[in-house]
């Protein structure tokens, strides 16, 4: 029984972080495709909306490390010996822009090197999330080289081949679109007038490159035969939950254009839900795909009294950290961005 919680907790922590940590980096990304005026709409907006709550968001990523470190000792133990160079990227990535949107709105001095910090913020807003998709594509990218054995590969071979090929590369610009679709569309509630606007025009644009690129991921795998890909597609269940993702584009769309708020973020949400469903239904639980075998995610997990004890201090946990953290978002996210447009607010 307490498995199925520390499972549901899992991929429960994986969503809200793909969700929440994800708009928080697509901040950084829109501000980079924006124009000069725009970029400081942009910057002020986010630091008026996101800036009391950003760092909560990496709260998930820490509950997802530890329950795989505690639970899933042998799964963690490969990622973390296997893609340690793209995950202390995404390390450095995360401390990096945390220190830039720091100085760009904090230091005490005020002067040209407020322009390098802004560039920072946006830059590593990018290449973060880039290495952190290329990081979730090299585990199903059937490239990975399990051995003890060092002396009959490179180390280039063992630990850069996995996650530095097109694959890992097109889902790196997968999940960073993802990134910009999601900040765009869930600060469509937070401003008014024709900062509205403009965030609506760009969740439009991004959701679009992010079709987009998501259909190239698909195409590549396929003319590749890549062992996930060709599993995906002839999973009825994986295939459905897309295929309802892509209905909901439509509503999507509208709600994008008449600018309703709530609307927006229900059906964005619902397409992260859809697409990481569809994705983890296709292989669990081998959520590792190497050049040799498939690793079963519940092969090697802790012994019963650990997974019960987590389990345990999931429930409470969670009881304690989700209340607080909407009360948090719900304090601080109703700010509203003045503007001096007269248009009307839809």
């Amino acid at each position: 029984m307490m498995l199925y919680v520390v499972l549901f907790f899992t991929f429960f922590s994986l969503f809200l972080y793909v969700l929440l940590g994800g708009a928080d980096f697509g901040a950084g990304i829109v501000e980079l495709f924006s124009s000069r005026e725009n970029k400081k709409l942009n910057r002020d907006t986010v630091y008026k909306v996101m800036g009391p709550v950003w760092e909560a968001n990496h709260i998930w990523l820490i509950i997802l490390i530890v329950i795989l470190w505690i639970a899933f000792p042998h799964y963690f133990n490969i990622i973390i010996i296997y893609l340690h160079i793209p995950l202390t990227l995404v390390l450095l990535g995360i401390t990096m822009r945390g220190v830039a949107f720091i100085f760009r709105h904090y230091d005490a001095v005020v002067d040209k090197s407020q322009d390098w910090y802004n560039r920072m913020f946006r830059i590593s807003s990018l290449i973060t999330p880039i290495f952190l998709g290329m990081s979730f594509g090299s585990l199903v990218s059937g490239e990975i080289i399990i051995t003890d054995d060092y002396s009959e590969t490179t180390f280039a071979e063992i630990f850069m081949k996995p996650w530095l090929n097109i694959f890992t590369f097109l889902t790196g610009l997968f999940y960073a679109s993802l990134c910009a679709f999601l900040a765009s569309t869930l600060l469509i509630g937070e401003t008014t007038g024709a900062i509205r606007k403009m965030y609506s025009r760009k969740s439009a644009i991004f959701t679009v490159v992010l079709v987009i690129i998501g259909g190239v991921v698909l195409l590549y795998g396929y003319s590749t035969e890549m062992v996930f890909v060709m599993d995906f597609l002839q999973n009825t269940l994986s295939l459905s939950a897309i295929a309802l993702s892509a209905l909901m584009l439509i509503p999507l769309w509208r709600s994008i254009k008449k600018q309703h708020s709530i609307l927006t973020r229900i059906f964005a949400g619902m397409q992260i839900l859809l697409v990481i469903f569809a994705a983890v239904n296709t292989h669990f639980p081998n959520l590792i795909i190497t050049q040799n075998t498939e690793v079963d995610m519940l092969a090697g997990i802790a012994p019963p009294a650990v997974i019960k004890v987590l389990g345990i201090s999931l429930i409470i946990g969670g009881g304690i950290i989700l209340p607080g953290l909407f009360h948090l978002m719900r304090s601080f996210n109703m700010i509203r961005i003045p503007t001096r447009s007269s248009e009307k607010d839809w």
